[in-house]
């Protein structure tokens, strides 16, 4: 395998680089950006006051010491829990206990500040935003999205390729929304399992990027066949062993989404 092959396969930091630090902190995001991660990976969810949060589960019991939906949280109560100390300790790798994580590394994280810290990257570092659904705020999620995208100047970029920032859901209506209001805006499909209807590459419309899952690839090298003969690229979630990074890279899959940005840049010679 080339290397020039390797390198057009981008990889991005799954919820930060968060196998090494609590996944969407600050801290894990930090990481993922010194460890040379060409993009970065966040779910976003909205709280009951209307800010974008960086949280993959409905609810934050599994990684703060809160409990509650965030939809029904607001965020001065989400900034006032640890989203940092459930990961274990014991575990806490060097550069951690070189420097414990400062309180904003470990607390919840806007989108906002997110865009902030890709904008002072000192590098183009891409940005991967799922928005999470179904919630009890609808379209409000992809409203506020590109409210917030326009305010960073990233939500009618002049060329989909050139856009640094890509909209996925597993919800095709959220992404016809986004699509709807702006459609340079790349977007991609995320796949849990193959349905029948889409078995023959196609993906909804308008959509240019696949987003299946790791355990798709696996069992159907085909499908991924398919959808790069449909002329579709492939974003696939999530990729943490190295047989299944080789696997990507032989069937050209375009951007690896894994916990562990640094081991997959490493391997991929880069």
């Amino acid at each position: 395998m080339t290397h020039a092959r390797q390198h057009l396969t981008q990889v991005v930091a799954h919820r930060g680089a968060s196998e090494e630090a609590p996944e969407h902190t600050l801290a894990a995001y930090e990481k993922a950006i010194e460890d040379g991660a060409d993009a970065l990976e966040c779910d976003v969810r909205l709280t009951a006051d209307g800010h974008l949060v960086c949280v993959h589960d409905r609810r934050v019991n599994r990684v703060s010491n809160g409990r509650g939906a965030v939809s029904a949280l607001e965020l001065s109560d989400l900034a006032a829990l640890d989203f940092g100390s459930w990961k274990n300790r014991d575990e806490a790798p060097d550069w951690e206990q070189q420097r414990p994580p400062s309180w904003e590394q470990q607390s919840v994280l806007t989108l906002e500040r997110l865009l902030e810290l890709v904008a002072d990257a000192g590098r183009p570092v891409e940005l991967a935003i799922e928005t999470k659904h179904p919630t009890r705020w609808a379209g409000q999620v992809e409203e506020r999205l590109l409210v917030l995208l326009k305010r960073f100047g990233l939500d009618a970029p002049s060329s989909a390729a050139e856009s640094p920032v890509r909209v996925m859901s597993f919800s095709a209506r959220s992404l016809h929304r986004i699509r709807a209001a702006s459609p340079m805006l790349p977007t991609v499909y995320l796949l849990q399992f193959v349905s029948p209807r889409l078995r023959d590459g196609r993906l909804p419309a308008g959509v240019r990027i696949a987003g299946p899952s790791m355990r798709i690839v696996r069992n159907h090298p085909a499908y991924i066949e398919r959808l790069k003969r449909a002329g579709h690229q492939v974003h696939v979630w999530t990729v943490n062993e190295p047989e299944d990074v080789d696997l990507c890279v032989e069937l050209g899959v375009d951007a690896i989404i894994t916990n562990r940005p640094r081991a997959v840049l490493r391997q991929l010679g880069r």
